[in-house]
């Protein structure tokens, strides 16, 4: 049988967080933090729990103060706790004069008793027990007790009134002599050594988990008692096995820091969420690499994710009533098809997020095809695979009459991985897409069969083009290097996004028969035109970015 140190007495909150943690183990009682951490390093106890976070009162600052002490220990675990607090006294009618509790208690239910007693003193005590057998024996009518309802009935006290601290959740640290293993779901938490003043230090440190996409769940800084050097608290998705995140803490330490062992590691556990999901899972139709993308991240986010397709075993009208969001991640001209296909089946309270390129005929058929009761939105993420991360990557979000609780969460969920997220409606989005995907996969692939149909030698294009012209061969590369039926479908899309070629073939025409009369003065007049409507600070910003790109890709060509 185990043993755990932790706050007494028997029916506190602390007691019933060791018993939720191990109902069968040997728990033991002690009156303060510092108390349980020594029994514990004493060996006194194969495990210690501590309060480290509530919801009303935030961090306990006793113990970020301790953690420290813990170099041979490690920080396995959590338990959150729901912490009902009541008011007890001897009997349910006699006037109160006084309360009586501890003081984190008593800053819980803070908002309650200023508006409840507020004329009433406080009497904080350590050993809530004692105090109310003093009162019992002295049968003292008017003190009344602030506390958990087990911990009052347990003592005989009568309970006058619940729930004086709705929506309060406690933290408790489980401390163990050997480190956990990695789940998959998984946090870290770090402190620093006392750290010397230098400028820009904490923004550094912050970059190294930034550049590498790891998430930061919780920060603080505390002045060391001694020195009154800065300390700094992080909590890191990922577990310090996971070569990502130890590759951070090595370079903070040791290039940033620059002190090897800045950081200690006070232990990986799997992660915390504070937070109500309303998402359990997540069903992808369409098993491409994009579906794959989504689903290990996701994944990482704790939620369980089913990929189906053609080739796989379990079928989409099989997997639909197993998840709570059913995510469409299938090619473009396949898309309104799917959803005609899989809508029907989704029952009122799911969701169905379409990933796609396309806004108005998918959302149409979606509206259409799902019952009333079911959520809907489309996401087009502007990145592919490839990409690491989704930081600082676009994504537009289309959300619909329908959209709800779920699809706010899944928004959250892109919004916390960094992307930069735009609000759409369906035929704006279209129309923005024919400009930033349309249009520019058209002229690409319309650059290509020119050089092609006029024998331009291949080779001979970059020695003839200025930095500015050499964009528009890049793209045409680009496009030409990956999967073609990509692109395809872009320019095959429907919708909106059509005009936008439409308009471009048009007035390209129109330019050439003006070039092609020398009508200079008029071509300017069409440029000034385009300038006003543009503004000054539009162009400004994107030939600052211009420049960016000139000044790199001329360190390219001369390396």
């Amino acid at each position: 049988m185990k043993s755990i140190a932790t706050l007494g007495p028997e029916g506190s909150s602390s007691w019933q967080a060791a018993k939720h943690f191990d109902p069968d183990a040997d728990i033991k009682f002690f009156p303060n933090t510092p108390s349980v951490i020594k029994a514990f390093l004493d060996k006194e106890a194969d495990l210690a729990l501590i309060p480290v976070y509530n919801t009303r009162e935030g961090e306990s600052i006793e113990y970020f103060r301790i953690m420290e002490k813990l170099s041979s220990a490690h920080w396995i675990d959590n338990v959150v706790l729901p912490i009902h607090l009541s008011l007890g006294a001897i009997d349910d009618s006699h006037p109160l004069s006084m309360l009586i509790g501890k003081s984190n208690s008593f800053r819980q239910c803070d908002e309650y008793i200023t508006n409840n007693y507020p004329m009433l003193p406080q009497l904080t005590v350590t050993d809530l027990q004692q105090a109310i057998n003093d009162v019992k024996q002295q049968n003292k009518l008017d003190n009344g007790f602030v506390a958990t309802e087990e911990f009052l009935v347990a003592n005989g006290l009568i309970i006058r009134e619940r729930e004086m601290a709705p929506h309060n959740q406690t933290r408790f640290a489980v401390i163990s002599s050997n480190p956990s293993k990695p789940t998959g779901y998984d946090a870290t938490a770090l402190l620093t050594l006392p750290l010397n003043d230098r400028v820009g230090l904490l923004v550094d440190i912050l970059s190294e988990f930034t550049r590498r996409g790891i998430n930061i769940i919780d920060m603080r800084t505390e002045s060391d008692i001694k020195t009154q050097k800065l300390q700094i608290y992080i909590e890191a998705e990922g577990h310090i096995l996971d070569k990502v995140l130890a590759d951070a803490v090595k370079s903070i330490s040791e290039q940033i820091i620059q002190e090897p062992g800045a950081f200690q590691v006070l232990g990986s556990f799997p992660r915390v969420d504070m937070r109500t999901k309303h998402i359990s899972s997540f069903g992808f139709i369409g098993t491409g690499d994009m579906s794959q993308w989504f689903a290990k991240r996701l994944e990482s986010e704790g939620y369980t994710s089913m990929l189906t397709g053609r080739t796989t075993k379990l079928k989409p009208e099989e997997m639909i009533p197993q998840v709570d969001v059913v995510v469409i991640c299938v090619p473009i001209s396949a898309t309104t098809g799917a959803v005609e296909m899989y809508g029907p089946l989704l029952k009122d309270g799911q969701a169905l997020i379409i990933l796609a390129g396309v806004a108005e005929t998918s959302l149409d058929a979606a509206l259409a095809k799902t019952r009333p009761g079911v959520e809907v939105m489309l996401v087009h993420n502007l990145w592919g695979p490839q990409a690491k991360t989704m930081k600082d990557k676009n994504a537009t979000v289309v959300r619909t009459k329908r959209s709800g609780l779920l699809c706010s969460e899944f928004e959250a969920f892109l919004y916390k991985h960094g992307a930069l997220i735009n609000q759409d409606s369906p035929s704006q989005h279209d129309l923005l897409m024919g400009v930033g995907q349309k249009l520019p996969t058209t002229i690409s692939v319309a650059l290509a069969m020119t050089l092609k149909d006029n024998q331009i030698p291949h080779d001979e294009i970059g020695n003839h083009s200025t930095l500015t012209s050499l964009y528009g061969i890049l793209a045409m590369a680009r496009v030409h290097t990956q999967n073609a039926r990509t692109y395809a479908e872009i320019m095959a899309t429907k919708g909106d996004g059509r005009k936008i070629v439409k308009s471009f073939a048009e007035n390209l025409i129109k330019l050439m028969d003006i070039a092609n009369e020398d009508k200079i003065e008029e071509l300017c007049a069409i440029i000034d035109e385009n300038k006003n409507y543009l503004t000054d600070e539009f162009l400004k910003a994107r030939m600052n970015q211009s420049l960016a790109v000139d000044e790199t890709l001329g360190r390219i060509i001369r390396s």
